[in-house]
């Protein structure tokens, strides 16, 4: 299944049913004066949270809903039956946007939890309404009002109290597999992992955190190489990132060069993230002996002055995961917890692609896209 982070759809609650004229009319009551009932309202649009659902894909194949419309009203002070509710289901850790506005609506992060996103339309008053001691016999109804329509973007952020930061071959999917159940593609070559990954690392029974890994960045991401940092937003919810380095890169690369690069890139995307919490972690120390991996840590450590927590470990072989894990585990409680997207969210990037949408040509988008 293709990883779908990122869609824009359209949606319209129901209109409300107008109000009816009728007067009563029965044998023996000449004058019944008037009944008509009122409209019933139209149907609202909901956005719901299903912690079942990982990806925005269904949205590319239906991208316009619509709730159902009120029913009008009728004689003897008949009310018309309200149009149903539409929900639509969405992943948890889904942001919902007015593409019009750019205005953040809400941010679902819970199962269950219920965003309103277009407000029925109320029913419309029938003559009974208008009855009054000057005006007994009234004629005038109230038409129903309109439902609201709205262009939507949602953006899937991955929930993850850890994200897993680093070059493509750097064994942060290899890491995620050996501290957790999680399965990502591993091979030898760059950019195996082509979408996040979610991993449950438990620690003990009813203790555990949730470890995201994202695809490699490499240098000049935040222009386009690469995959480019489109999926760094997916770290924006974590707490504390590990920055997984290769000790020994098949380039022959300076570890401590690609580190600095990343941070470059990283501070490039977003000042917030590359301000968050960050661990260095060395990989692949089973390729050289205990003395010699020792060693190497050292160098890079000094190379770059890292103050901060390091770990020397191998993802392939367990080697030092199981530290790695508890010290996450200790240090989760004191970190601070992710921003509000409401004050960290910046639009600059995407005016590009904001600015040439219309609601109108949702399908002739997505076939440009697909050709």
């Amino acid at each position: 299944m293709k990883f779908i982070d990122e869609v824009r759809i359209h949606v319209a609650s129901g209109n409300g049913g107008h109000g009816s004229v009728s007067f009563r009319r029965e044998k023996f009551i000449p004058f019944g004066g008037p009944d008509g009932g009122d409209g019933g309202r139209g149907g609202s649009v909901y956005l719901v949270a299903q912690a079942s659902l990982n990806t925005l894909i269904d949205f590319r194949y239906q991208r316009r809903y619509r709730a159902e419309n009120g029913h009008g009203g009728a004689g003897r002070q008949m009310t018309g039956r309200a149009g149903h509710d539409l929900e639509i289901k969405v992943p948890v850790g889904t942001l919902v946007y007015d593409d019009d506005t750019r205005e953040l609506l809400g941010d679902l992060r819970t199962e269950g939890e219920r965003l309103l996103v277009a407000q029925s339309g109320r029913g419309g008053h029938g003559n009974l309404f208008y009855k009054s001691s000057v005006n007994r016999t009234p004629r005038q109804f109230e038409k129903g009002a309109p439902g609201e329509e709205r262009n939507l973007r949602l953006e899937l952020r991955v929930l993850a109290d850890v994200g897993l930061l680093g070059l493509p071959n750097a064994g942060k999917s290899t890491l995620i597999r050996a501290v957790s159940a999680a399965r990502p593609k591993v091979a030898d070559y760059p950019f195996t992992t082509l979408y996040p990954n979610l991993g449950v690392v438990r620690v003990a029974t009813h203790e555990s955190f949730v470890l995201a890994d994202i695809p490699g960045l490499i240098p000049g991401a935040s222009e386009g190489a690469g995959l480019g940092t489109r999926f760094l937003k997916h770290l924006s919810r974590t707490r504390l990132l590990l920055h997984l380095v290769d000790m020994a890169p098949a380039d022959e690369s300076d570890p401590a060069t690609n580190i600095r690069a990343l941070e470059v890139e990283l501070a490039a995307y977003s000042p917030a993230l590359a301000a968050r919490p960050r661990w260095l972690v060395v990989n692949k120390s089973d390729l050289f002996s205990s003395e010699e991996a020792e060693l190497r840590f050292q160098q890079i450590r000094a190379a770059l002055q890292w103050e901060g927590s390091a770990f020397l470990v191998s993802a392939a072989s367990g080697a030092g995961c199981g530290a790695l894990v508890h010290a996450i585990w200790q240090a989760l409680p004191g970190l601070p917890p992710a921003p509000d997207p409401k004050q960290t969210e910046d639009w600059g990037d995407e005016d590009e692609v904001l600015e040439g949408w219309e609601g109108d040509d949702l399908d002739a988008e997505w076939e440009e896209d697909e050709a």
